[in-house]
């Protein structure tokens, strides 16, 4: 009698844990609108980007609603730990640094860092041309921790709360230099009429020590389950053509990398 109460107490705790293991039919997407062409809010107010049409089409593949929620990036991941939103996709490089908080999914896409100047200011790039320089950089990004890193005792260090307002500082003369990703630089400022006197300057950046492993998606440790779907998902839009329709929609290259 003994031996059939403990195996039906086992087969009802068997059950409860079916029962409130989570179904995902709805994901609220943490994504912070103020870093083109990767997320930006159109004149309309309607958010846009790569990184946003990527969360859409991520969210068809996995057959779940999605629902975006802007918020600024100093706080993205404590937002995401709050439970704010389920997961963030908003360019955020895998490293090290972060898995010691959140989970990832596999890469979406990967591109180098890179600093930009005026043209004329320097004519090449190194350790002893840049010293006493000042150099703007987006706050609490992997471009900010590797600034720090190699050249915190030789630069000014200025930190933006946006990268936006890292380019009005460049062009208001503030800074001599930024650095950033390298499309988000191209495509967010040298290549907009306010960025025309500006230029590259310097090699690719891309070391994972503080570059990471490219851009993933991050979640909180436990939601093991969502972090497969999402992995099988960006595998799916890879294979049926989507995410080429994608990317071709703002890049004229391979933004996924090697």
């Amino acid at each position: 009698m003994r031996r059939i109460l403990v195996v039906a107490i086992c087969m009802m705790f068997a059950a409860c844990g079916t029962v409130v293991a989570k179904e995902w039919t709805k994901v609220r997407i943490g994504v912070e609108g103020a870093y083109p062409p990767f997320s930006y809010v159109k004149p309309d107010g309607e958010l846009a980007g790569f990184d946003i049409d990527i969360a859409k089409a991520l969210g068809e593949a996995m057959g779940v609603e999605v629902t975006l929620v802007a918020q600024d990036w100093d706080g993205i991941i404590p937002g995401l730990l709050a439970k704010k939103y389920d997961a963030i996709i908003a360019s955020m490089s895998v490293t090290e640094e972060r898995k010691q908080k959140v989970a990832f999914s596999n890469k979406y896409y990967q591109t180098p860092a890179k600093f930009v100047t005026k043209k004329g200011s320097m004519e090449s790039f190194s350790r002893e041309a840049i010293k006493g320089k000042s150099v703007g950089v987006q706050r609490a990004t992997i471009h900010d921790k590797y600034l720090t890193d190699n050249y915190g005792n030789d630069v000014d260090i200025k930190r933006y709360g946006t990268q936006d307002e890292a380019y009005l500082d460049i062009v208001a003369g503030r800074v001599d230099l930024l650095l950033a990703d390298s499309v988000a630089l191209s495509d967010g400022f040298l290549k907009k009429p306010e960025g025309k006197d500006y230029m590259f300057i310097g090699p690719d950046l891309s070391d994972p020590k503080w570059f990471g492993e490219g851009a993933g998606i991050a979640l909180r440790k436990e939601d093991k389950e969502l972090a497969g779907m999402f992995n099988k998902a960006i595998d799916t839009i890879r294979a049926n053509g989507t995410y080429k329709t994608i990317q071709d929609k703002y890049f004229d290259f391979n933004v996924y990398g090697e």
